[in-house]
């Protein structure tokens, strides 16, 4: 969009109606496909913080709630249906945590993901980034001299995700398996119900 067309979205009184009667609904619901729409659309137009943090607060609970109910029934999340949108948010609620420094908390959270979906891609990039975490790399060093910073061309959903690295993200796993093996007997716990 345009600055122009974002001046008109923000000040057009029928698409802000709309956009309110929008989030007011899929806050009832819990719907979290259209959460993120919401969201989007709030972060796009620049609208008040408030709105936003209670927009993502939203999403964070159902996310949370349908983790949960993964770890529960012991099946695991794909990039299917509204699945990716619950990856979406426990990858970003990580990646959060961790560029505030709370490497614990990130870890926590990148170890539970890790074992709760279904994409080997994506999988295997968490688990680089469980290994940082681990190491207390800060989010901005881990960037710099970890993350290719032209990701690859991928579908729309693995575009949320920062997947490629400056090396064999393969060989390095193999490398660490130890490493591995110990964090997952560290929050194994974590999975238990």
């Amino acid at each position: 969009m345009t600055e122009a067309e974002l001046m008109q979205a923000r000040t057009n009184p029928e698409f802000l109606g709309f956009l309110e009667e929008k989030e007011k609904n899929a806050i009832e619901n819990k719907n979290i496909a259209e959460l993120y729409e919401v969201l989007d659309s709030l972060l796009i137009l620049d609208l008040e913080e408030e709105r936003i943090n209670k927009v993502y607060e939203t999403i964070l609970i159902v996310a949370f709630d349908n983790v949960q109910t993964k770890l529960d029934s012991h099946t695991k999340f794909s990039f299917e249906s509204d699945d990716f949108y619950y990856i979406r948010a426990f990858y970003e609620h990580a990646i959060e945590k961790w560029s505030y420094g709370n490497f614990q908390g990130a870890k926590e959270l990148l170890f539970v993901l890790s074992e709760i979906i279904e994409d080997e891609l994506l999988t295997e990039a968490i688990y680089v980034k469980l290994l940082a975490c681990e190491k207390e790399i800060d989010l901005d060093s881990f960037y710099d001299q970890t993350v290719m910073h032209q990701q690859m061309a991928r579908d729309e959903k693995h575009g949320y995700f920062i997947l490629d690295f400056k090396f064999d993200t393969k060989n390095y796993l193999a490398s660490k398996t130890k490493d591995l093996e110990e964090i997952h007997s560290s929050l194994k716990h974590l999975l238990e119900v």
